[in-house]
């Protein structure tokens, strides 16, 4: 414009080329529709990382679920695990208390099986050591009888004794 009032002309200058340059730049991209191919272009980009965005949503919750998934199975297996130990725990406490038992059970009946052949041995004893001082005794008083007594008599009267002793003494 300054140009115009200093008296030249508006097509002499470079301005005015350049912003006819650009409107026909313009218009030339508007008539083959480059605009369009450009938003188009844009359009399917932004569709594709929309579905990239997408598929990584889908995938992230995938392995969210995944991961509870694994989390909740690794908390049961340790429950399991607590569950099997315990139980391993009381069986063999069971199994402790169950062999004591038996044990002193085990104990008690070959006490009472030795005290009972003790208690048999003695009774034995005795009754050996009876029958030995009453066979000594009966062999005295006979003994005894025979010198005292002679004949007939002294004979019926040692086998009478005799029997009576062995009675009384057992």
């Amino acid at each position: 414009m300054l140009a115009m009032l200093a008296g030249g002309s508006m097509f002499q200058t470079p301005e005015f080329w350049v912003a006819v340059a650009f409107l026909g730049f313009m218009a030339l991209l508007a008539y083959y529709g480059v605009p369009r191919l450009v938003t188009r272009m844009l359009d399917e980009r932004a569709e594709a990382i929309r579905k990239e965005l997408d598929e990584a949503r889908r995938l992230r919750d995938e392995a969210q679920a995944l991961l509870a998934d694994y989390q909740r199975k690794a908390q049961q297996a340790e429950q399991e695990a607590k569950a099997i130990v315990d139980q391993a725990r009381i069986e063999a406490e069971g199994l402790a208390a169950e062999t004591r038992q038996g044990l002193k059970e085990t104990l008690e009946r070959r006490t009472r099986l030795a005290e009972d052949k003790i208690a048999r041995a003695e009774a034995q004893a005795i009754g050996e050591v009876r029958a030995a001082s009453v066979d000594a005794a009966v062999a005295t008083a006979a003994e005894l009888i025979r010198t005292k007594v002679s004949g007939a008599a002294g004979s019926a009267l040692v086998d009478q004794s005799i029997k009576e002793l062995k009675g009384r003494l057992n």
